[in-house]
């Protein structure tokens, strides 16, 4: 998968997984790892983009007599994860456009 590609739907299922409820960074992986690739060294430095673009908040929790980070998604992520859907629609149009050409040719 083209990486840039791959960036974008990661920053994405990132904010789907916040949209059922706020994660941990190691929960996060396990629970994107079912539907596409994603390792904690590849996580956070997305977590750290959308906290620096207000997509995300963090906030501290201890478990187990230690702070473990939450990130919770904002407004601004909901907005952005709806415009990625909006213009995902516009390329799955695009996409059944090529396939036909492709598959008649």
């Amino acid at each position: 998968m083209d990486i840039q590609l791959k960036k974008g739907l990661l920053e994405n299922c990132v904010l789907a997984v916040l949209i059922k409820s706020d994660s941990y960074g190691y929960q996060m992986v396990k629970d994107i790892s079912e539907h596409i690739e994603i390792t904690e060294s590849t996580l956070y430095p997305i977590l750290r983009r959308l906290e620096n673009v207000n997509a995300v908040s963090v906030y501290t929790v201890e478990h187990n007599m230690r702070l473990r980070k939450y990130y919770k998604i904002t407004e601004s992520g909901k907005e952005r994860l709806s415009l990625f859907l909006k213009d995902f629609d516009n390329v799955l149009e695009i996409y059944k456009y090529i396939k036909g050409v492709v598959e008649n040719e």
